[in-house]
């Protein structure tokens, strides 16, 4: 670790726990700060703050008391997810303490070079891409933020030997004050998250932030086709390293001829690249820029393309049964996560749909639904559903009660040739816990009908 001594002796007030205030509050402690946890659920409820309690760290749980800043804390590391309208963030501002995220703590005392990687849509498979890319080319990569392992866990024992390839999201980012990562790499940006940001400009903003402590040896991948990434990115001071799947750029990442070139380099044919879906030649494009940039070899990128199948739960490939093939989307908790699934294919579509009912229509989906062969709906969403593929003219709808019984449905009146993707349009909560569990009990029903 470098900086060690940045932290010793401060009284930090670490607010929300889950994994990244766990890691933070740990790190911080090791680092010889003084660390006062403070945590909504009560203590006795709380397997990590009793885990902290022993480790000497002062916890207080079941609320925010607003007399916790009377201490005078020298920082605040906060969970992202807590909005500052919280009374006590907000309390700690007004203060002018520093109120910052774990992102910024890992960033701060990390030997190894950053990868950041943000957007509205497609972190997390540029991610992995470029993770992938960069450890067949043996650059000893890490994999690190809201995929695999908190980055303050990560950068606590990586080496100036390692890059550290993160996925960092507009709350984190928001609690950034010189995060500063050798690669900044801003995807795209959609309406999203305005109920915590307040208006698109704030969430633009917070994103933005990513190339706020660019040097001028740094490097900004931005996407050329996005006017707000490009108006976010227009001062930075990094190197600007564009990539564009509808135009030719400069020293960047395009596609011409349907090969993916990047800087003038032939890189590989689209066909032979495996993930399926227009909208994934973005982050392509985006992973082939930022590997290219830190030493990844071509011949090592185009292994990763032509194997890559998809992160699990977005439009991720199962297997092939009887000529059907079959992808598991389950991340896909919105109609427009839905619209994007199906338009990455050109074969025939027979969609697996529903879950919770938020109280919306699905008639923004019938454009959508026009393009199916068929649809399978279950869940409290599945009459409204069976309305919206009705009103696009489908005759084959089937209504079932859960997902298993749609993977055996979808698959009987399916034939070679034909594509089975679940995505849902809709949260899980209906009837799992979560989307992964949902998308797991999809692919455990699909590996059944091979029985």
């Amino acid at each position: 670790m470098k900086n060690k001594q940045l932290y010793a002796g401060k009284l930090i007030l670490v607010i929300g726990l889950a994994k990244s205030g766990l890691a933070a509050s740990k790190l911080l402690h090791k680092l010889g700060a003084k660390v006062v946890v403070n945590d909504q659920k009560p203590l006795e409820e709380n397997v990590q703050a009793s885990e902290l309690h022993q480790l000497g760290i002062e916890v207080i749980c079941g609320g925010h008391p607003m007399d916790l800043l009377d201490r005078n804390f020298d920082l605040v590391v906060k969970n992202p997810g807590i909005p500052y309208s919280n009374p006590l963030i907000s309390g700690a501002i007004r203060k002018g303490i520093s109120v910052v995220t774990e992102v910024e703590v890992a960033n701060m005392i990390s030997e190894a070079e950053m990868i950041a990687i943000t957007g509205s849509n497609g972190k997390t498979t540029t991610t992995t891409l470029v993770y992938g890319m960069l450890k067949n080319s043996g650059r000893q990569p890490l994999i690190a933020g809201n995929i695999g392992t908190v980055a303050c866990e990560v950068a606590e024992t990586a080496t100036t030997d390692h890059i550290i390839v993160t996925e960092v999201s507009s709350f984190q980012l928001m609690g950034t004050e010189n995060f500063h990562p050798k690669v900044a790499v801003f995807l795209n940006l959609f309406d999203a998250h305005l109920d915590y940001h307040g208006t698109r400009e704030e969430y633009g903003a917070a994103k933005a932030k990513i190339f706020a402590n660019l040097y001028s040896d740094d490097y900004a991948i931005v996407n050329a086709d996005d006017d707000d990434v490009m108006r976010l990115s227009a001062n930075v001071r990094g190197e600007k390293i564009p990539f564009s799947v509808n135009k030719i750029v400069e020293s960047g990442a395009y596609i011409f001829d349907n090969y993916v070139y990047f800087n003038n380099e032939k890189i590989i044919a689209l066909e032979e690249i495996v993930l399926p879906g227009a909208h994934n030649l973005e982050n392509i494009l985006a992973a082939v820029c930022a590997a290219k940039v830190t030493g990844a070899r071509t011949e090592k990128i185009v292994e990763v393309l032509s194997s890559f199948n998809g992160v699990k739960h977005r439009t991720q490939f199962v297997t092939t049964i009887n000529g059907r093939k079959f992808y598991n989307d389950s991340k896909a908790t919105n109609m427009l996560a839905t619209k994007v699934a199906v338009s990455a294919f050109r074969q025939p579509v027979i969609l697996i749909a529903g879950g919770l009912d938020r109280g919306n229509d699905f008639d923004e989906l019938i454009p959508t639904l026009e393009k199916l062969k068929g649809i399978v709906v279950y869940g409290e969403t599945a009459p409204k559903l069976a309305l919206a593929a009705k009103k696009a003219g489908l005759t084959f709808i089937e209504t079932v009660n859960n997902v298993n019984e749609a993977v055996n449905i979808a698959y009987e009146h399916s034939q070679s040739g034909d594509v089975i993707l679940l995505s849902p349009a809709c949260a899980s909560w209906d009837q799992f816990k979560t989307f992964e569990e949902r998308g797991d009990t999809f692919i455990e029903s699909v590996y059944k009908l091979e029985k």
